[in-house]
């Protein structure tokens, strides 16, 4: 049972943390929340920004902090108490609203969260995982109760307003597509896109980057180690040597993506199974260390062997090597913004088939339609230019879309 001198000190944590927290810009998916909802889950891979999501919400809804509690479960003190314990405590002593981050740190994590909204009617929760939790009948029939949402890295946009640079609102696919000539034209009038893009390219996709400075890549590389060896385990029942396997997996797949893989070779180089490296890859990929893209849409109940691997996205490539490829680079730039929200699949012809519609070449500025000129609704993404020409659009105005 919870003691009221510890309720005091979580209480006074959380006021401390939302205190702190700026609210000067916000993340794209902040707006998109309904925030009115009583169960809300918020999942993301480590690093892209969940916690101040929920302390910017906190500070600008919550004029009496005293009504509110904010709690992160990787502390020691969860140890010792209960997720339960403390909404209880919370909800009798006249706190309306719990926020609870880093759920996936306790086991049986759903239960917990169903029994608390179960027992307290009127009592707000807002919770968020690694974007490796499984929201679904057959563990806690959560899925009827709540509304889920899925926070990714800084878009090319989300950077450049981050870092203070440049301010412009998400722009649709098909904007992009049709409408690209002046959306150049108002983007290149104030800034010059080209002269930021390698920067984020190489390091800017994580929210960290805005007080890392000279050591984002050395923390990069740490997050994913981290990831590797605390977020997996704690939502996957693996062995340790099994993520040492993954690992050397992954460091094996930076030198080498886009990869079509050759699943016989990948084992014998990590001395695992068929069925273990095909499960690491898919792990890895809900985890947000890998991309996996198919020549057609693929059931996670039934895994197969990917068409194409890519890391998640370019910041990671120069964390994990120093050969990157500017092939390579593009397309993972490509694939990453894109699968946010749209499918993106590996079609006959072209590169990419967006949405099962649009066919896509990712190339350099002297790239040409002859491999995909006789496709309908086909496009070229072209690094190093500003300006596009009918459906030749700059690659960096794919960063725009959220």
């Amino acid at each position: 049972m919870l003691q009221e001198s510890q309720f005091r000190q979580l209480q006074s944590e959380s006021m401390r943390h939302v205190r702190e927290v700026d609210l000067t810009y916000k993340r794209y998916l902040y707006n998109q929340i309904n925030w009115d909802a009583r169960l809300i889950c918020i999942r993301g891979a480590r690093g892209t920004g969940k916690t101040t999501m929920l302390l910017q919400y906190i500070k600008e809804h919550y004029a009496d902090l005293s009504k509110v509690l904010y709690v992160t479960l990787d502390s020691f003190s969860f140890q010792l108490i209960t997720l339960y314990d403390v909404a209880e405590y919370a909800y009798t002593h006249g706190i309306e609203a719990l926020f609870v981050d880093e759920v996936h740190y306790v086991l049986q994590w759903g239960q917990q969260i169903k029994r608390v909204f179960d027992s307290f009617a009127d009592l707000k929760i807002v919770y968020t995982g690694s974007s490796m939790l499984q929201i679904d009948e057959a563990q806690t029939d959560l899925s009827r109760r709540q509304t889920v949402y899925d926070l990714h890295g800084f878009s090319f946009r989300e950077y450049l307003l981050f870092k203070g640079i440049y301010r412009h609102e998400a722009v649709s696919l098909e904007d992009v597509l049709s409408k690209h000539a002046s959306l150049e034209m108002e983007i290149t009038s104030v800034i010059k896109p080209l002269m930021h893009f390698g920067d984020y390219l190489r390091e800017g996709y994580y929210p960290f980057v805005l007080e890392a400075k000279q050591d984002y890549l050395r923390r990069l590389e740490q997050l994913m180690l981290l990831i590797i060896y605390q977020d997996i385990p704690r939502v996957e029942d693996i062995s340790l040597a099994t993520l040492q396997k993954a690992q050397k997996l992954l460091m094996i797949l930076a030198t080498q993506v886009p990869l079509e893989p050759n699943i016989s070779i990948l084992c014998r180089e990590i001395g695992a199974t068929r069925d273990i490296v095909i499960k690491l890859l898919y792990l890895m990929e809900k985890a947000g260390l890998l991309m996996l893209v198919n020549k057609e849409s693929n059931s996670y109940k039934t895994l197969s062997r990917p068409d194409k691997i890519y890391l998640n996205n370019t910041n990671q490539m120069y964390a994990l090597t120093h050969m990157v490829n500017e092939g390579t680079l593009r397309e993972t730039f490509f694939v990453n913004q894109l699968r946010q929200a749209h499918s993106v699949l590996l079609p006959v012809k072209g590169d990419y088939l967006v949405d099962e519609h649009y066919t896509f070449e990712v190339g350099g500025a002297s790239k040409s339609f002859d491999q995909i000129k006789n496709i309908p609704d086909s496009y070229l993404a072209l690094d190093e230019m500003e300006f596009g020409s009918g459906n030749a659009i700059p690659l960096y105005l794919f960063g725009f879309l959220y």
